[in-house]
């Protein structure tokens, strides 16, 4: 299978830093560490992204100086934290381009986010018979709540095949769409393959249906900017630790006239406007779907990431991406045991390969004694991987903070691989 390369890039001598790479480098301290002897060579990041010394120090700052619970308390610590928590509302709000931060809500992860859709909207608005629509290329945090969902409320899950490209047949889309559809839930990028789907054309073609879309953006916000109101979706779920920020917080974007129609997701604390034991009035939004103590500190601390990002024209970070991809899809491709896996012609930074009759594991087990860290195995994508007819991949995913000295670590990486296991 021939990957497709773009743009073109020839050589070492090429260059594609449009902004001072070392300089961001230096931000983050984890990238100066060395693993088994070696210096770290970070190709993670569509498992999570490293962090850069401001977001932990702006959580660090938290805990020292700043930390009370939030929203009910009339006290200075609890004001100032409030203020801050919804602060990042707001520039979340901002950096969505949504309507308004009733909008926005806080979750766990994109996981969380989409299972709250699938439980508060899902068994409140699906009836037997209605059609959810997912495509081949799902994580499994994208299938496993509408099977749930389906399976309760009698619905049924269709899926959009794609090619052996990695790329979504619209023929076929366009042929499962019906009056029975009620929502298509789609990756917007794809983690295991790098895909960029066309989501414009499917939020399109689905609301000439009167269909939801919501889109499981977790790969694709570190990559690009996303306008919500541009694209008109309906739902669209991320994760912070993705795009710089601490694990455990997700944010879930939904229009506010869907959101005040669905009911809560969780009862307790915060969610609630007035509670008696005949009846409980629920709160306003966003509150109404947080219940409980949120997640303080780490959704504070997101904000210094949306701050980081906000530094950089993201066009310049998309182009040393970009690069990055284009160089290493060149170098890998001549290696004659590459067996790559997902081509299409439009992708973000991640490449998924094997080599012929090696196990993805073994590979990745001799990277990581070179201090490269990549990702192997099914990347939750089981029903992808059984697409292709194998157990899984070597997954070697880029960030901004990414240079061409890493991906020349991950060629000699992979030729000593293929040399030892072949």
């Amino acid at each position: 299978m021939n990957l497709s390369v773009q743009p073109e890039i020839s050589g070492k001598a090429t260059s594609f830093r449009e902004f001072d790479i070392k300089k961001i480098r230096n931000d983050f301290p984890v990238l100066h560490r060395e693993v088994n002897g070696n210096p770290l060579v970070y190709l993670d990041n569509g498992a999570s992204s490293q962090k850069p010394k401001q977001v932990i120090e702006r959580m660090a700052r938290y805990y020292e100086y700043e930390h009370a619970n939030i929203h009910r308390g009339v006290h200075h610590l609890s004001q100032r934290a409030t203020d801050a928590y919804e602060q990042v509302r707001e520039a979340t709000c901002n950096y969505l381009n949504a309507e308004s931060s009733r909008e926005i809500l806080f979750t766990r992860g994109t996981t969380e986010s989409i299972n709250l859709v699938a439980c508060s909207w899902g068994r409140h608005f699906l009836s037997e018979g209605d059609e959810i629509i997912v495509s081949t290329m799902e994580h499994h945090s994208n299938i496993v709540p509408w099977q749930m969902v389906c399976e309760e409320r009698e619905a049924k899950l269709k899926v959009i095949p794609i090619s052996i490209e990695g790329e979504l047949d619209m023929e076929a889309f366009q042929n499962l769409l019906s009056e029975r559809t009620r929502l298509v839930s789609l990756v917007h990028v794809s983690n295991a393959l790098g895909t960029i789907n066309p989501v414009q054309e499917i939020i399109r073609l689905a609301h000439q249906y009167d269909a939801l879309v919501l889109l499981d953006g977790a790969q694709a916000l570190p990559h690009m900017k996303v306008d919500v109101r541009a694209m008109d979706v309906d739902f669209y779920a991320f994760s912070a630790h993705k795009m710089l920020g601490p694990t455990g917080l997700g944010v879930l974007y939904g229009k506010e006239s869907l959101l005040d129609s669905m009911p809560p997701y969780q009862g307790g604390g915060e969610m609630i406007q007035r509670v008696t034991f005949e009846k409980t009035i629920y709160n306003e939004l966003p509150f109404k779907f947080e219940a409980g103590t949120p997640n303080i500190a780490d959704t504070i601390a997101f904000g210094s990431a949306l701050e980081y990002y906000d530094a950089f024209d993201q066009s310049e970070l998309t182009a040393h991406e970009q690069g990055l991809l284009a160089y290493a899809s060149k170098q890998l491709s001549q290696i004659d045991s590459i067996e790559f896996v997902g081509t299409a012609n439009d992708k973000a930074g991640v490449i998924s390969f094997n080599l012929k009759n090696v196990h993805p594991f073994d590979v990745g087990t001799i990277l990581d004694q070179m201090g490269i860290a990549v990702r192997t195995g099914h990347h939750c994508t089981q029903p992808l991987m059984d697409f292709y007819g194998i157990t899984g991949t070597v997954r070697a995913s880029f960030a901004f903070y990414n240079n061409q000295d890493d991906i020349d670590a991950l060629i000699g990486g992979v030729e000593k691989a293929s040399a030892i296991l072949l």
